[in-house]
């Protein structure tokens, strides 16, 4: 079993949806499936880390014909009780290399899940596999958060991004490596049953947008559009996160 593997495994991938709530509630995914349905302009879409269709099955039930392509396959399992496999086809494989297709016009990769890729060379191979699979004129989209180095103290390798009744989210930072590990720590009443507390850790290379762009150009991309949210508001200086939009040339 790969590092991945472990880490999206059974547990994981049964509490990882949250219905209408929180990066699954109304808010967050009408605004998404918008902007994609928009792009998709009535052609097929497949989704690198389809997961357990968070987005995939809306944009599916919203009427855009959607492939996925996941390495779990807990998460696949756990998509398969929301939908079959005539309805959605869904291909078990690492997103730098495998396809679910050709002259797909949308190929998207959101929440973050480019940074699951721990190297540049397999980033850029990301970029390079969705290249392979959409027609001219195609795009990619991609949802990333910006890099919070700025909030990075003197002498200090982390930062405290979350605190919440329950929940801390602690992120350290190697800067040489442009790795941060996400630190998810529950802890409460409801955990009396057992341990104090748990945790919980996933690991991420950060990517600049300056660097993300780069990629996409090795890759026969050009950068479209940079919003900082679905709902394409300004992308700004101090924007924490982007959805940008990379675009094949026409044929």
């Amino acid at each position: 079993m790969t590092d991945q593997q472990q880490l999206w495994d059974a547990a994981t991938a049964q509490a990882y949806d949250t219905p209408g709530q929180g990066m699954f509630s109304p808010e967050v995914l009408a605004p998404t499936v918008e902007v994609l349905s928009q792009l998709a302009a009535g052609g097929p879409a497949v989704e690198f880390a389809v997961g357990t269709g968070r987005v995939a099955v809306p944009l599916s039930e919203a009427g855009v014909q959607v492939s996925g392509i996941e390495l779990s396959h807990a998460m696949i399992a756990v998509l398969r009780e929301k939908v079959a496999e005539d309805q959605m086809r869904v291909v078990q494989g690492d997103m730098t290399t495998t396809t679910a297709g050709e002259n797909f016009s949308l190929a998207f990769l959101v929440f973050n899940t480019i940074a699951n890729l721990l190297t540049q060379d397999d980033q850029v191979r990301c970029f390079e596999n969705a290249a392979r699979q959409l027609a001219p004129g195609g795009c990619f989209v991609v949802e990333l958060w910006v890099p919070q180095l700025r909030s990075l103290s003197p002498g200090r390798g982390g930062t405290l991004e979350v605190s919440e009744p329950g929940y801390l989210l602690v992120d350290t930072y190697d800067v040489l490596q442009q790795h941060v590990i996400s630190h998810h720590v529950q802890f409460g009443p409801e955990l009396s049953d057992g341990p104090a507390a748990r945790i919980a850790r996933t690991p991420h290379r950060y990517i600049w947008p300056s660097e993300l762009d780069l990629m996409a150009r090795l890759a026969g991309f050009e950068l479209e559009s940079r919003w900082a949210d679905w709902d394409r508001s300004a992308f700004t200086a101090e924007s924490r996160s982007h959805v940008s939009v990379y675009r094949l040339p026409s044929a």
